[in-house]
């Protein structure tokens, strides 16, 4: 999607998770394209496999019409990787690239401390606009009071040890 939300046309976003998809991806690829579409007019894109997609330009348009029905999918509809593209001989060259061939004006980046720093490097040396969505159970990014993901941790566990506690009443 685009980091540039007032004036850009075209935006990319890219879920580049490395390990595994957290619950609730697909709600934030949903409500992305959805408000990017419908307020912005952006054509977003989403890449295969996260940071692999964009160095090897497998990109997919994303429209209203292919994030309906998202929300009940665990993971993501994109996939993960553990791919870092400046570390490719060729990779900056390649993003470039695929910025280019899809007239990007930046990308949405979700992920944790790993991918976040990829971003962080994309936009400092490669110059490209980047919004960053903190996820991570750990909950352990700097300048973030709550990520993405550790919420769902935190419910899902108490859930578990109330469930517990409650069966171990009944014995």
């Amino acid at each position: 999607m685009s980091t540039d939300v007032e004036s850009g046309e075209h935006c990319a976003y890219r879920d580049l998770d490395r390990r595994w998809g957290l619950p609730g991806l697909n709600a934030v690829i949903r409500a992305v394209v959805r408000r990017g579409i419908s307020s912005y007019h952006h054509t977003i894109f989403g890449f295969r496999n996260g940071y692999q997609g964009l160095v090897d330009q497998q990109a997919v348009p994303l429209t209203l019409d292919s994030v309906r029905g998202i929300l009940h999918q665990g993971g993501t509809i994109l996939g993960t990787s553990r791919v870092d593209p400046l570390r490719h001989a060729d990779g900056a060259e390649r993003v470039k690239e695929a910025m280019e061939i899809h007239a990007l004006d930046g990308l949405i980046v979700i992920g944790g401390e790993g991918i976040l720093s990829t971003a962080w490097r994309l936009h400092s040396e490669l110059e490209v606009p980047v919004v960053a969505v903190p996820k991570t159970i750990d909950n352990d990014l700097a300048s973030t009071d709550r990520t993405f993901g550790f919420d769902t941790a935190v419910t899902i566990a108490t859930e578990a040890v109330d469930r517990l506690h409650s069966t171990a009443e009944a014995h």
